[in-house]
């Protein structure tokens, strides 16, 4: 069971991978991209005088009847679906991972990763399904989801093992599982964060990278909503784990409810970023541009737990190489 969980990680990662490249041929190729626009123009045609000028999608040699067919909605589709098979694979390695270490596979960085990433991506296909103008931002929800799942594989990797005997409490389920449901919404919820400050460059004149994005991307108001949602959403389900059910573990297991831990201590800076920003949100006096690079400092922070605590600070929470 472990060897198959490895052997679908690798499955994932690379029908990840290929979504990725699919969307990305539907953001540049589209019949609506700047690509597509100058690959679908008539060529302009010499006549002489007085002849009959053929009109535009009529009479030319290989030209189709009617209106041309979008090939980025085509493109984006079959990103969509190759999708689903990503995110199935992704299940299948968190099943076959638990199933090998007889417990829920959350019990190291490695796990953790695989399980946020998990969330994020069946976030994503959700909020797509009820808003499928937004299908452009999958080129960049797969893009984080090749480099964390990446990541995992080449930094975090941990052989399968027991849990370490501070994990090993029915806190861990309660604590643990809302840690990642949370942090994968605030994985997803920072694409459409980006992607409002870059398409607000755009409309604002900016043309040059990353601003160039914007071509493609929803309206920068569609963006900046579903970044509030996102965030409104996660951020009780946050508070509620670091804040509330991990103090009530650490007195059950280490005798006390903090102890200025490296994790603990980024924990609640991660926490208080995103109360401001849900504060600045709620200000109208805050541009919204502002409150989103604060959403984003929110994701930075968070990042940071997950890896440079992990990987560079010791501490009861380093679990980076634990079983």
């Amino acid at each position: 069971m472990a060897e198959l969980s490895n052997q679908l990680m690798v499955v994932a990662v690379l029908a990840y991978l290929a979504a990725m490249v699919c969307h990305a041929a539907e953001y540049s190729f589209g019949n609506r991209s700047h690509i597509g626009r100058a690959a679908s123009r008539p060529a302009r045609q010499l006549v002489g005088a007085g002849a009959p000028v053929a009109e535009a999608g009529a009479g030319a040699e290989g030209a189709e009847p009617g209106a041309r067919r979008d090939r980025g909605v085509l493109f984006g589709r079959i990103a969509v679906a190759i999708t689903a098979l990503a995110l199935a694979a992704h299940l299948g390695t968190l099943v076959t991972r638990g199933v090998a270490a007889d417990r829920m596979p959350w019990g190291n960085m490695y796990e953790f990763i695989l399980s946020v990433t998990f969330v994020g991506a069946v976030v994503w296909l959700g909020v797509l399904s009820r808003k499928p103008a937004i299908r452009h931002l999958g080129l960049f929800v797969t893009l984080a989801l090749v480099v964390l799942l990446g990541a995992a594989g080449l930094i975090a990797y941990t052989p399968v093992g027991p849990l370490v005997p501070a994990l090993n409490s029915y806190w861990f389920i309660i604590h643990v599982a809302t840690i990642i449901l949370a942090s994968g919404i605030f994985l997803f919820g920072a694409v459409p964060a980006a992607m409002f400050l870059i398409k607000t460059g755009h409309d604002g004149g900016k043309r040059s990278f990353p601003y160039s994005l914007g071509r493609r991307v929803p309206a920068a108001a569609t963006l900046e909503r579903l970044t509030f949602r996102l965030h409104a959403f996660a951020f009780p389900l946050f508070t509620f784990g670091a804040l509330i059910a991990g103090p009530l573990w650490a007195e059950a297991s280490w005798g006390r409810y903090w102890g200025w831990d490296p994790k603990e201590v980024w924990a609640f800076i991660s926490w208080v970023v995103y109360a401001c920003y849900l504060h600045a949100r709620a200000t109208p006096s805050v541009k919204r541009t502002t409150a989103t690079w604060i959403a984003l400092l929110g994701f930075a922070t968070m990042l940071m737990n997950l890896f440079g605590v992990n990987l560079f600070f010791a501490g009861l929470h380093s679990y980076a190489d634990a079983g």
